[in-house]
């Protein structure tokens, strides 16, 4: 274990790009096993290597300095036994005073210099933590972004919140400390290691006897650890998950009068949290009482062996002072390698954890034709598409239809028919598994999806407004608008006269996903900020499924505002609010079914004309074929 952390403190492999070195996953083309922990994070930190460099030389030096007293204290020794025939009589100076005053002298700069490299490993190693830690957490959330829409509904938030947040910040802690203790360790073995075998061979190997056990014991252990921490970052992340659920859904929670369930449930997950920690630590904390029985044997074979060569005469009492002193310095320095095993060992668990999202593969490819917003004419064309959600059958299949240019559409069909499913594949939040989508003839595969966004403004019947202003959630994604803009947005959205009776206006906040507004308040925010992006295709996904009767009547006036010179897509259940659409499709089962104007549809007598009879009140649904 020490060699693969000292490697990776002092890497020194040209940096490339990063996502160059993340492995693809089982699955998909040119897999490859997958990687220790440390391998995954030595790829990542190679563009650091110069700041690592710098804070492992700091490191190192603070060590010499910090070995160098006892190395003092053997010469003083010396000096006061020999006197005039001690070491440093060799060099000139020959009085006792005179040979005391200089070691006074070099101690002074010794212990100065310790503590110039320790100010600077310290802050050297930390900022190069919170450096990684930053940019990790940037990069991990910038891949999570370009994920598709799957990957959020097959995860829990809690989950990638505790990786985001908790693993990210495990790994700091690591580099905050453990990684310097690694290092002087080490450095601590080589140099009294070094010492002792020019000082006393004969006692050297005695001494170093337990060496070869500690490490091994160091190895063993952090093999027997390794899946301990493991389920501890599995167990947090189920905790999280489920107090993020919890804070989400407190409406539900206390209208149901549950606060007592949910508690004996976070009551439950915390406390298997707790015991695979205590796990963790009851193995942990082992470490240490066991290295301390092999630091015995060291230290006794140089106080014993020792002492007998100084009384037979082959070695100085200097000389036996300074090993006596040392062998301290060597062997319980590792006693703190059970600490440092317990950070390394949850912080490679962690880094699993953040490697394994950062390797999960983009399934969207980004595209390379670039279509300015000011450029689309919106005709839309849907040829033999067919989707399916992950081990489900197919939610469309083989479906075809056109949506002209400029032209208002509208998408009806009962629930489960796929309606809003083709949204998704519109935005390319998911693709489809055959077929052909194009937008003014082009293949949306082929188009940059930002550019295919930034040219779609959408309008779910699931609001979501970010905690803060009121004119904050308007201008989102255009937050350079005029603010006559905003309000001729707010004014075509119906929201201008609710918004002015607000306590601040257009600066009230409006709390957490919109908590402080009604659910027709939030739709009226909502199609102000889609009015206000002004994209060439607008989509209105039960836009007004949320708005009285009253509300509903006006937006309706204000659509006609709304889809001039733009392609729309409506889809609705409430069928008075697409009756004028200029085509209406009936979506059954993945399936068009039919289509044509309003009028034509109640003509046929199908599907639609039965689902306006339902809606209309003259008469019950129309039987299940």
């Amino acid at each position: 274990m020490k060699a693969r952390l000292i490697f990776l403190l002092v890497c020194i492999v040209p940096p490339h790009r990063r996502s160059a070195v993340r492995r693809t996953i089982p699955g998909s083309s040119g897999s490859v096993p997958a990687r220790h922990p440390l391998q995954r994070l030595l790829a990542y930190a190679r563009v650091y290597r110069r700041q690592i460099w710098a804070a492992t030389f700091c490191s190192l030096m603070n060590k010499l300095c910090d070995l160098a007293p006892p190395a003092l204290i053997g010469i003083a020794v010396d000096v006061v036994v020999q006197q005039q025939a001690s070491v440093l009589a060799q060099f000139g100076v020959t009085s006792v005073a005179g040979q005391l005053g200089l070691l006074t002298a070099i101690s002074a700069v010794i212990w100065a210099f310790e503590s110039i490299f320790e100010y600077a490993y310290a802050r050297l190693w930390r900022n190069l933590a919170q450096t990684i830690q930053h940019d990790l957490r940037l990069d991990v959330y910038s891949h999570l972004q370009s994920l598709e829409m799957e990957y959020f509904e097959s995860n829990s938030t809690g989950r990638l919140m505790s990786i985001v947040n908790d693993d990210i910040n495990q790994l700091e802690r690591f580099l905050d400390y453990g990684a310097n203790e690694v290092l002087q360790v080490a450095a601590t073995v080589v140099l009294i290691g070094g010492a002792y075998f020019i000082l006393a061979p004969g006692v050297a190997w005695l001494a170093m006897l337990p060496m070869p056990f500690i490490l091994w014991g160091s190895i063993a252990f952090q093999k027997l650890l390794a899946p301990r921490y493991a389920e501890v970052r599995e167990k947090a992340s189920l905790l999280n998950s489920r107090l993020s659920n919890n804070f989400s859904g407190i409406l539900t929670i206390k209208s149901f009068t549950t606060e007592e369930d949910e508690l004996d449930r976070i009551r439950q997950e915390s406390e298997a949290y707790r015991h695979s920690n205590e796990r963790a630590i009851a193995l942990s904390s082992a470490f240490v009482p066991l290295i301390r029985i092999l630091i015995l044997i060291g230290f006794s074979a140089t106080l014993f062996l020792g002492g007998l060569a100084v009384a037979g005469g082959t070695l100085s009492v200097g000389s036996y002072s300074v090993l006596v002193y040392l062998i301290q310095r060597l062997l319980w320095p590792l006693t703190r390698l059970g600490e440092t095993l317990d950070q390394y060992q949850r912080a490679m668990a962690s880094t699993n954890r953040v490697m394994d999202l950062l390797d999960t593969p983009v399934a969207s490819p980004p595209g390379y034709r670039a279509l300015p917003t000011n450029q689309v004419r919106g005709e839309i064309v849907l040829r033999d598409v067919t989707f399916a959600y992950r081990d489900r059958p197919p939610v469309v299949e083989r479906l075809s239809l056109e949506i002209p240019a400029g032209k208002t559409i509208a998408i009806v069909g009962s629930t489960g028919s796929g309606k809003s499913t083709l949204v998704k594949l519109l935005l390319r939040l998911y693709e489809i598994q055959s077929g052909r989508i194009t937008l003014d003839g082009i293949d949306l595969r082929e188009i940059r999806l930002q550019d295919l966004r930034q040219s779609i403004g959408l309008v779910s019947q699931d609001v979501f407004l970010f905690h803060g202003s009121v004119w904050d959630n308007i201008t989102y994604g255009t937050p350079h608008a005029a603010p006559a803009e905003v309000i001729a947005a707010a004014k075509i959205a119906e929201a201008h006269d609710f918004i002015e009776q607000l306590p601040q206006g257009y600066e009230t906040i409006v709390g957490e996903r919109g908590q402080k507004l009604s659910g027709g308040q939030r739709q009226r925010l909502a199609i102000a900020r889609a009015v206000l992006k002004n994209p060439p295709i607008l989509i209105l996904d039960e836009a007004t499924s949320a708005v009285d009767n009253e509300t509903e009547a006006a937006i309706q006036r204000s659509l006609e505002k709304i889809t001039q010179n733009r392609t729309t897509v409506a889809i609705a259940h409430r069928l008075s609010t697409i009756r004028n659409a200029d085509r209406i499709y009936v979506m059954e089962y993945g399936k068009l079914v039919e289509q044509g104007t309003h009028e034509s549809l109640l003509a046929q007598g199908g599907i639609y004309a039965s689902l306006w009879r339902v809606q209309e009140g003259l008469s019950s649904p129309r039987p299940a074929a």
